[in-house]
């Protein structure tokens, strides 16, 4: 298929700032770069605070069936649905992802358990990547962590998934401060380029071949029944001794 006739993408960024809208977000200086590049090439994004909702704590689809008075996550969740891309952002607390970023994770694994129409866990075909801005240390440490949630809940990432800006130690300048370094530096505008043109390519090739295959990773085949060549534990309770070590 031609890349004129790719099915168009979508993109979600969820900016994990702790500042509501319409504060000033440095992360979304990281954001924008990558949303230009994304829309120029024909793909849709939007970009959310979730910040600016009233999301519950807890690991539910709807915490208002547990007993809390309101949630707004499945209004965010509906988006997450829609999009074949989903890059997670966060400014950097104490060397580790806001607390926004950390209930988002949350709220995220609170579906980890409901299937797409192929039986396969609801993330599948879905490419992630991260966004990180923050002073002195933690990028490196809050990528590991995004980046392996979304790979757990079953996202695909792509090579190079992440991006960062870090400022120097101490209370010095953040990413888009006035005088800031932050925008001209060589290595996060290459980190960030890269990111976003890796995750385009890979979304197109799961959108253009009909997502993951089904062998192997149905949990509803898997729930009726079915083990894709697992050899039982019959079998692996029959094993003896190992391999010889010369």
């Amino acid at each position: 298929m031609s890349e004129s006739h790719t099915p168009r993408l979508r993109a979600l960024f969820l900016n994990c700032t702790l500042k509501p809208s319409p504060n000033m977000s440095h992360t979304d200086g990281l954001i924008f770069a990558a949303k230009h590049i994304m829309e120029a090439n024909g793909v849709e994004v939007e970009a959310i605070r979730p910040v600016d909702y009233d999301i519950a704590p807890g690991v539910k689809p709807d915490m208002k069936e547990e007993g809390f008075d309101t949630d707004e996550w499945p209004t965010i969740f509906k988006r997450v649905e829609a999009a074949d891309i989903l890059i997670i952002t966060t400014p950097i607390w104490l060397g580790d992802m806001s607390s926004v970023c950390v209930r988002v994770i949350e709220r995220l694994y609170a579906h980890s358990g409901q299937t797409n129409a192929k039986g396969q866990y609801i993330y599948y075909g879905k490419v992630g990547g991260c966004l990180i801005t923050g002073n002195e240390d933690g990028g490196k440490h809050c990528a590991r962590s995004i980046l392996y949630a979304l790979l757990h809940l079953g996202c695909v990432i792509p090579p190079q998934a992440d991006a960062y800006w870090l400022g120097e130690a101490g209370p010095g300048d953040s990413y888009r401060t006035d005088g800031s370094p932050g925008p001209d530096n060589e290595f996060t505008n290459k980190l960030t380029t890269v990111m976003t043109w890796n995750l385009i390519h890979l979304a197109r090739i799961l959108k253009n071949s009909g997502g993951i295959p089904v062998e192997g990773n149905s949990m509803d085949a898997w729930k009726a029944g079915e083990r894709f060549g697992h050899p039982g534990p019959d079998a692996i309770r029959k094993l003896t001794g190992g391999p010889s070590i010369k």
